[in-house]
């Protein structure tokens, strides 16, 4: 299956090279120049994966990803024009799934795209495979059918938070490293800060916090993370 590329940037040159990158790789590609334009194009043609620049001028990639959120939990790789961590940070809190600091390598680029699209595929496998379900408290995750909920309430998770979830409940009371969280949450070997993992992290405390629940997961200084209680807060 040919996959299908939404690039989203306002500088020409930035889409052509992206453009060749993935032609290349056998990917079908389509290009808007700005985030409202990037919208239409996404509910037209529909694709399994969005790169998407964050420095746009007026309706920014953060601004277009919280709105992709809002109804589609399709793959965002951000594009960040300079080596910010906090652009980086907030892009992966708001439910971007992976990021490429410019200037970078296409042949990168492509790498990380096809990481991000195996690992897709790999959840439509498992959706077929039959597959327990995984729970802590009040927590469920089924790998199967890739859904979490807390106490019945149904979890809007990205790709790599729902991986990392699953980890902690196969494990429940492993004390993992970043390193192994990024084994079992990027499957391949892309290597990504810990700032990157403490973000996927909060943003899976803050989206189970919003549904009444502050014991998801526990820091165990010095070492890593292991899974809570995952019961109602009293």
């Amino acid at each position: 299956m040919t996959h299908r590329i939404l690039i989203v940037d306002d500088e020409l040159h930035i889409r052509e090279v992206i453009r060749v990158a993935l032609k290349k790789a056998g990917m079908t590609v389509f290009e808007a120049r700005d985030g409202k334009e990037a919208l239409t194009r996404f509910a037209a043609d529909k694709p399994d994966l969005m790169i998407l620049d964050i420095g746009m001028p007026e309706f920014d990639g953060l601004d277009v990803c919280r709105e992709i959120r809002k109804s589609s939990d399709v793959p965002i790789l951000f594009l960040s024009a300079r080596d910010d961590e906090i652009d980086r940070v907030l892009g992966l809190e708001i439910g971007g799934d992976d990021y490429v600091t410019k200037p970078f390598s296409p042949r990168e680029l492509v790498a990380r795209v096809n990481v991000i699209l195996r690992r897709m595929a790999s959840r439509g496998e498992d959706a077929r495979a039959p597959t327990a379900a995984l729970s802590q408290g009040k927590l469920s995750v089924d790998p199967g059918q890739h859904i979490a909920d807390f106490a019945g309430t149904p979890l809007r998770l990205t790709a790599i938070e729902f991986g990392i979830l699953r980890a902690f409940l196969t494990r429940p009371t492993l004390v993992f490293s970043r390193e192994q969280i990024m084994s079992a949450a990027y499957q391949l070997n892309i290597q990504v800060s810990d700032r990157t993992i403490d973000s996927h992290i909060r943003n899976i405390r803050a989206k189970l916090s919003a549904v009444n629940c502050d014991n998801v997961i526990e820091t165990i200084h010095g070492v890593g993370f292991k899974l809570g209680r995952c019961e109602p807060q009293a």
